[in-house]
């Protein structure tokens, strides 16, 4: 037998839910989702390799694009993709990226694009990120592992509003099949086994 109250509370249990159902619904569809490009007149991708064992080079790809993913203007979680054009590839010596571009490292007209994609983006500080995903170049997809700090968000003279970041990692060039190398007199390897790399990224964000 069921009471009076007992059928009054039933009524206003499922009320309650229903209402906070509703509530939760209406709040997850007006979280929306923003899609950032990388702007590259301001932006540089770098990497770093040490030469004869006592100096570093320093080269660049000066041709690229990426999407950033987010919620709202939330970065955490942010999905990630970056494509970067190798014949783009510049350390300042002609002779050297025609070098690069040949079958002993990058081997441009088989393998054209590096590209990364993003598995997790995730906060570590206030203004720290741990960035992982699948880094593919050669022909070779491996994960990795990159450090990010957020530089900040400001608006631009036409109003687009823009976000800064600065990705700093490294990796090891024979894991990608980047195993060309000579001995100095020495017997110390002329180039560098591992790769430093260094992007600083400014996203854009139509207004």
């Amino acid at each position: 037998m069921v009471f009076d109250s007992e059928i009054i509370l039933i009524s206003h249990f499922t009320t309650t839910n229903k209402f906070k159902m509703e509530k939760l619904t209406n709040t997850q569809a007006n979280v929306r989702t923003t899609t950032w490009t990388i702007d590259p007149l301001h932006s540089e991708v770098l990497f770093k390799i040490k030469h004869l064992v006592i100096s570093t080079v320093t080269g660049s790809f000066t041709k690229f694009e990426g999407l950033v993913h987010t919620t709202g203007d939330e970065f955490e979680n942010a999905q990630i993709s970056l494509t970067i054009d190798v014949n783009s590839i510049h350390t300042g010596q002609e002779q050297r990226d025609v070098h690069l571009k040949n079958s002993d490292f990058f081997e441009i007209e088989q393998y054209p694009v590096i590209s990364f994609r993003s598995t997790s983006f995730i906060r570590t500080g206030s203004d720290k990120f741990l960035l992982k995903g699948d880094l593919t170049m050669k022909g070779v997809t491996k994960e990795v592992t990159l450090d990010v700090e957020y530089g900040g968000m400001e608006k631009d003279h036409f109003g687009n509003i823009k976000a800064g970041f600065e990705v700093s990692g490294v990796i090891n060039r024979k894991d990608f099949g980047l195993t060309f190398n000579a001995l100095t007199e020495s017997g110390g390897l002329a180039l560098g086994e591992t790769v430093k790399i260094i992007a600083n990224i400014q996203l854009s964000c139509a207004a």
